[in-house]
């Protein structure tokens, strides 16, 4: 079975950066598409950024040009580079994988899929 989780998070002010690390074991999957959500609270858990076993990324569009998803195959690691964090990105943030997902192309898996695997999530907040 996989398991995820997730390290990184903490408190930045607005404009700063932050880097989320997500440590895969039990991963045997050799196609998959890997992503990051966020979830405020009493609302529904979103895509931010998604990754699939090609490579190929695609994001949502509030974070679009400032987030960065990538992953290390070799040592089963998936991260996000977050820039220019606003308040907005406050948030418990979670990697996931499925193995539904053949690829992120035309936005798939912005959207869990009922095998998608959790994380534990890491909390990002955002203030001065």
């Amino acid at each position: 079975q996989v398991q995820l989780v997730e390290s990184g998070g903490g408190s930045v002010p607005p404009g700063g950066s932050l880097r989320l690390s997500c440590a895969a074991s039990g991963f045997t999957y050799t196609t998959y598409c890997m992503g990051w959500f966020r979830q405020i609270p009493g609302e529904e858990r979103e895509g931010i950024a998604v990754i699939d076993s090609d490579d190929n990324t695609n994001y949502e569009a509030s974070v679009k040009g400032r987030f960065t998803i990538s992953q290390d195959k070799s040592k089963n690691m998936l991260f996000l580079q977050m820039n220019s964090l606003k308040a907005e990105d406050t948030a418990m943030y979670y990697c996931a994988v499925s193995q539904l997902c053949r690829t992120v192309v035309a936005g798939a898996f912005l959207r869990p899929d009922p095998l998608t695997v959790w994380g534990q999530g890491t909390q990002v907040t955002v203030s001065s």
